[in-house]
């Protein structure tokens, strides 16, 4: 493929869910130890540091289990997409 070549990333569905599930129990995490679950995300996806994400239920290690640019794409998606 020469560089001048645009790739296609496609997330499966299945992959989607699990995300899904996995950012609800890390924001649930944070929520429960009182930490703005919305900001700590934030800097998580932005820095890729996972000291922004609590140990408490596994939420650190979850977390890094979760393909980043895979989220994020995930997330521009659903934002442009939601329905109003």
């Amino acid at each position: 493929m020469a560089e001048t070549d645009t790739q296609k990333f496609t997330v499966p569905n299945d992959d989607r869910d699990n995300m899904r599930r996995i950012l609800r129990n890390v924001y649930e995490a944070l929520t429960e130890k009182g930490y703005n679950p919305i900001n700590q995300i934030v800097g998580y996806l932005l820095t890729e540091d996972p000291t922004y994400i609590t140990n408490y239920n596994n939420a650190r290690s979850m977390i890094c289990k979760i393909d980043r640019d895979e989220l994020m794409q995930v997330l521009v998606r659903e934002y442009l997409f939601e329905q109003e």
